[in-house]
C-alpha cells in the first residue's frame, strides 16, 4: 500500500511520516519511506546521519532503467516523469524499490529514498518538481503487494498537486494542527482531492486537549480519523535525544495503530491508477511534453497493458 503524508508546512508531517514508518516497520512491515519535500528533513527524523543519494541527481538512469524494452519509448529523452509503463517495461516489485542503490537502510531496518535537494545549478532555474518526477516514475512503474507499505513525506500545502503525484497513492493522511492556517490548508486539498477519487483522512497533530479535538471536528467533520497529543517523547525526538516508539505516551501509540488499520483496509484500484496515469502524461504531454521532446507522446500510451499484478 502506498501512503502520502501532506499538510501545512510546520504542521509535522515529516515526524509524522517517520512515526508512521517506523511503527509499521516494528510490526514486521517492510517498509520503504520516500522524502519528496524540498525541505529534506526525514533522514534526520528517522535517525540517519546522511541523506541517502538524491534520485533527483540521477533521473536518466532512472529513465533507462525503467524503459526497459519497451518499443513505445525508445530513449530517456522523450520519457516525461509522467510516461506510463507499457509491455516491455520494467516493473519494479517492492523488494526491487526497497533494493535501490540510491536508497539507505535506517536504524529501525526501513528502507529510506529522497528526491534531493536543489544543487547549485538548480538554483534560479529549475522547479523542484523535476526532482520530485523521479519518484513519480518509481510509483507509475511499481506493482506493491498486499503487507508492503510506501510512505512519502509530499511537499507542503496544496503544492503537491502541481504534478500527478498527488493520485499515485491508496490514501493520503493529511496532517492538521488545531488552527486556522492548519484547516485550511484542509479545504483546499479537499477540494482538489475531490475532483479525482483521492482517499483522504485528517491527522490531527500538536492537541493538547478536547478543545483542540472540537476545532478540528467543526472544521473537517467526518475527515478526522484520528490525533497526535503533544507529545514530550516527540519534542526530544525531534530535538535529537534518544527516542523509541516504546517513549511514546499511549494514547499517541494508538493513533498510529489507527492510520496503519485503515490503510490496511483501504481497497487497492488499479483501474484509477491506471487511468489517472494515463490522464495526467496526456495533459502534461500536450502543457509542455510534445514541444519540449519534438515527439507525439501520447504515442507513449500502450493501450494493451493492464495494470496491477
Amino acid at each position: 500500500m502506498r501512503v502520502a503524508f501532506v499538510g501545512k508546512g510546520g504542521s509535522g508531517k515529516t515526524t509524522m511520516s517517520a512515526l508512521f514508518a517506523r511503527h509499521v516497520a516494528s510490526q514486521g512491515g517492510p517498509v520503504v519511506a520516500m522524502d519528496a519535500d524540498i525541505n529534506q528533513h526525514l533522514a534526520l527524523v528517522l535517525g540517519l546521519d546522511e541523506q541517502p543519494e538524491p534520485l533527483g541527481a540521477h533521473l536518466t538512469e532512472i529513465k533507462d532503467r525503467l524503459r526497459g524494452d519497451n518499443p513505445r519509448i525508445p530513449s530517456a529523452e522523450v520519457m516525461l516523469k509522467t510516461t506510463p509503463p507499457g509491455r516491455g517495461s520494467r516493473l519494479l516489485r517492492f523488494d526491487d524499490l526497497a533494493a535501490d542503490p540510491y536508497g539507505l537502510t535506517t536504524p529501525d531496518g526501513l528502507r529510506l529514498l529522497a528526491t534531493g535537494p536543489f544543487s547549485e545549478d538548480d538554483l534560479g532555474v529549475a522547479c523542484y518538481h523535476s526532482k520530485v518526477g523521479a519518484v513519480e516514475l518509481l510509483l507509475n512503474h511499481l506493482i506493491d503487494g498486499p503487507g508492503e507499505y510506501v510512505v512519502v513525506d509530499m511537499t507542503a500545502g496544496a503544492d503537491s498537486f502541481a504534478s500527478g503525484l498527488f493520485t499515485r497513492f491508496d490514501l493520503t493522511f493529511l496532517v492538521a494542527e488545531p488552527t486556522r492556517q492548519g484547516v485550511s490548508v484542509y479545504r483546499q486539498y479537499r477540494e482538489y482531492a475531490a475532483k479525482y477519487d483521492v482517499a483522504l483522512a485528517v491527522v490531527g497533530n500538536k492537541v493538547h486537549g478536547p478543545s483542540d479535538v472540537d476545532f478540528l471536528r467543526e472544521h473537517v467533520g467526518d475527515d478526522l480519523l484520528t490525533w497526535m497529543e503533544h507529545s514530550a517523547a516527540v519534542r526530544a525526538m525531534e530535538q535529537g535525544r534518544h527516542f523509541t516508539l516504546d517513549d511514546l505516551e499511549p494514547a499517541n501509540a494508538d493513533a498510529l495503530a489507527v492510520l496503519r488499520k485503515t490503510l490496511d483496509e483501504q481497497e487497492k484500484d488499479w483501474a484509477r491508477f491506471g487511468r489517472q496515469t494515463v490522464e495526467f502524461h496526456l495533459r502534461n504531454a500536450k502543457a509542455w511534453g510534445n514541444e519540449r521532446t519534438g515527439a507525439d507522446l501520447a504515442e507513449q500510451i500502450d493501450p494493451g497493458f493492464v495494470y496491477g499484478p
